[in-house]
């Protein structure tokens, strides 16, 4: 069965498409298939088997740990999104672990070296692995531009727009987000307090721009945030 759930997963992504069906079918044996719950960390930085995960299901958390121990949300990832040593290479300068934030999530890896054994074998697949990581890297940098050069209420703003387009249920002008967030949880996104989130987010409520409680976030008209 797992076979099974493993080839049309991998199938439907969109970095194998240039693979055949018998590559596809080779590619499952190589391949590592598990399922995690809400609140389970995943990934290690630190492992001593490097691996490759792409994310089928649900969405996941990747903290970062500086050197004096603080945590930072490096990025909120979902379905499709690859995560682990996408570098191709151990980095020891590179302390972080991957979170699930969903009640469940159903995840695909692959041992480093075999990944890279892959891309050598496949120069197709590896030019749609570089343009994949590529793009990953560009909204790496249009984040930390973000960061750097706006307000923490404009941050946030430009978060839940994010959000909202990438994942949420549009009605119109309306989106309506599954919220699996919490308040520190999206300070951390945004760098800022859990005080500060908490504050711009009751001031968005008070101005009618946002409905916000533990499960969903209503954004009634996104061009006004």
């Amino acid at each position: 069965m797992y076979d099974e759930l493993k080839y049309w997963y991998l199938r439907d992504h969109k970095l194998f498409w240039t693979l055949s069906m018998s590559q596809i079918k080779q590619l499952c044996i190589i391949t590592g298939f598990k399922k995690a719950n809400k609140g389970d960390i995943i990934y290690f930085s630190s492992s001593d088997l490097p691996r490759i995960f792409l994310l089928k299901k649900g969405n996941i958390k990747i903290v970062s740990i500086d050197e004096e121990g603080n945590e930072t949300i490096k990025e909120i990832l979902q379905k499709g999104d690859l995560f682990g040593e996408l570098s191709l290479e151990a980095d020891d300068s590179v302390n972080e672990y991957a979170k699930v934030l969903t009640d469940e999530v159903s995840i695909c890896s692959f041992l480093l070296s075999d990944f890279e054994d892959l891309l050598v074998r496949n120069p197709t697949l590896a030019l749609s692995y570089t343009k994949f990581v590529g793009l990953k890297m560009k909204r790496f940098k249009n984040n930390y531009s973000n960061l750097v050069s706006k307000d923490a209420k404009t941050r946030l703003s430009s978060f839940l727009k994010d959000w909202a387009e990438r994942e949420g249920i549009q009605d119109g002008k309306k989106y309506t987000i599954n919220n699996y967030l919490t308040q520190a949880d999206i300070a951390q996104i945004i760098c800022t307090s859990r005080q500060t989130a908490t504050l711009l987010l009751n001031e968005l409520e008070e101005k009618n721009i946002i409905y916000y409680n533990r499960k969903e976030i209503i954004i009634d008209d996104i061009e006004k945030l």
